[in-house]
């Protein structure tokens, strides 16, 4: 979504890094290290935070972005003007348009084990692709970089929703929200205060910050960074 309130350029958090395939795979392991903490009784078919999905398809639309991400820098030419053209359906209305479902009766571990292998190719693609290559995205022509941040984000926000609707904790590291931040975010400085995470959900629509009104229209920004 596009927040029209806050250009591409104000001047980015000085120097967090980038972002790099060691960033999203250590977030990965965390990721699914706290979903299969889960209880054995617990209800996937909960609302994921405030969104319409339930955390079981939240985690398929997660895996679904990471195996969709690694896709547009697989082809030898990436298509520049659209996806790389799976075929993908909704099972119900209202649920996310996807090409990657895990079989129910596989249960929770079936589930995580779709996450991780979906990340693990983001991963190894973002470890191999050239930083030359440049693929298609709707808010910005990207980088493997730019993918990487955006798997990030995905994974970052994504199982904050899934923790809100499981009850689990979920607080990723700071430098790696940090850098996200300043890749994707170039208009949004971490809070003094709150710190980089709670400042990545307020970026994505997500969670209060003082004196910052909420975010009712964001977008990020996917499209090559220069420096300076």
């Amino acid at each position: 979504m596009i927040d029209s309130t806050h250009g591409p350029n104000p001047a980015p958090d000085p120097a967090p890094g980038p972002v790099t395939a060691d960033d999203l795979a250590l977030t990965l392991r965390l990721a699914a290290a706290t979903l299969r903490g889960a209880p054995a009784d617990a209800d996937w078919s909960r609302p994921a935070g405030t969104l319409a999905w339930d955390c079981w398809a939240t985690v398929e639309h997660l895996a679904d972005d990471l195996l969709a991400y690694a896709a547009q820098l697989g082809p030898q030419a990436p298509p520049t003007d659209r996806y790389v053209p799976f075929r993908s359906v909704r099972l119900s209305p209202g649920a996310p348009n996807s090409f990657v479902y895990a079989l129910r009766e596989t249960g929770p571990d079936g589930l995580v084990e779709v996450l991780e292998a979906s990340g693990a190719l983001m991963v190894a693609i973002a470890r191999t692709a050239s930083p030359d290559t440049r693929a298609y995205h709707p808010w910005g022509l990207a980088d493997p970089a730019g993918f990487t941040a955006m798997s990030l984000v995905e994974t970052l926000v994504h199982l904050y929703d899934v923790t809100q609707g499981l009850g689990l904790p979920w607080e990723p590291p700071a430098d790696v929200c940090r850098r996200t931040l300043a890749r994707l975010f170039p208009d949004v400085r971490p809070d003094p205060v709150a710190g980089p995470w709670p400042t990545l959900l307020w970026a994505t629509g997500r969670g209060e910050l003082p004196g910052r009104p909420p975010r009712t229209d964001w977008r990020w920004y996917a499209g090559v960074r220069t420096a300076g």
